[in-house]
């Protein structure tokens, strides 16, 4: 039994390509598009056309666009994604630091016309 073995044995591209992509079910669309961030910046960008969402650290573009089709029935525009950093705080009473944790949020841009109503 060798380690390395001077032959290879190669892939298919039938075979790679065969696994679909499947769609994101409805809870498992809750579970991508975890709440819409609501701040200041967010209100203002929502004027434009662009919601702002805490997602799931492990999700995709096209997760995040399925998840959008599904629960709002509105077909996104683009998708930007930015990954929020740790934050070190310190407790104001206790005077003890601590995380407050990162994740991750979505940018989705909207047709012109299209909105969604968040509650």
């Amino acid at each position: 039994m060798a380690l390395f073995s001077k032959t290879k044995t190669k892939k298919t591209p039938a075979a790679v390509a065969a696994a679909p992509v499947a769609a994101p079910s409805v809870n498992n669309a809750k579970e991508v598009l975890r709440a819409p961030r609501i701040t200041e910046k967010a209100g203002l960008m929502q004027a434009k056309g662009v919601y702002v969402f805490n997602i799931s650290t492990d999700a995709t573009k096209r997760d995040i666009i399925a998840a959008v089709k599904k629960m709002y029935k509105v077909t996104p525009r683009s998708v930007r994604m930015v990954n929020v950093p740790e934050k070190s705080v310190r407790h104001m009473k206790s005077g003890r630091y601590g995380v407050k944790s990162g994740g991750k949020k979505a940018y989705v841009y909207l047709k012109q016309g299209d909105s969604i109503t968040l509650a």
